[in-house]
């Protein structure tokens, strides 16, 4: 599996060994991680992607993607999948950056390449959420095209779903 290339990012499909050093945080291996790298949330991507890779096996490329900025390599980001498509052809997607990466378009970027790859792959739906206040995050996934599809007490859930067939574009 190849890094999907954007206009100003890598997404690079993370090996296990990759999500090892992001749990242990270590970068070590020769990464370039970007000051504030790893996040949180990219530990606990790393550790839900290594759970997965140990009950059921590698998921690519339905797995995590670490996201890199072309201009110097550097990681400053995750995002990817929770899980292979369902039955009906839909995936879970979520995504975060790092403080300083943030405001420039990259999530959007990101998000809109994983998009792309994912519907061209047969993906029919594509959900995310995020949290009430994360009003950032909401931006992200609308201007990628995905809409609100509900909410709970903790959540706001977006999803964009394709019934015809890819031409390229969405």
């Amino acid at each position: 599996m190849g890094d999907l290339v954007t206009e100003r990012l890598v997404l690079h499909p993370m090996t296990v060994g990759e999500a090892e050093r992001v749990v242990i945080g270590d970068p070590g291996g020769g990464a370039r991680w970007a000051p504030g790298y790893p996040t949180d949330g990219d530990v606990s991507a790393a550790r839900r992607f290594l759970g997965t890779c140990a009950n059921t096996g590698d998921p690519q490329p339905f797995g995590n993607y670490e996201i890199r900025r072309r201009e110097d390599g550097q990681a400053i980001g995750g995002l990817g999948f929770h899980g292979p498509a369902d039955a009906s052809g839909s995936v879970t997607i979520g995504y975060g950056l790092i403080p300083s990466a943030r405001g420039k378009g990259y999530a959007s970027e990101a998000l809109r390449g994983l998009l792309l790859f994912a519907r061209a792959r047969g993906v029919t739906c594509v959900k995310g959420d995020a949290d009430h206040d994360n009003i950032a995050s909401q931006h992200v996934m609308m201007a990628v095209g995905m809409q609100a599809a509900g909410q709970d007490d903790r959540f706001r859930y977006f999803e964009i779903a394709w019934t015809d067939r890819h031409d390229g574009a969405y």
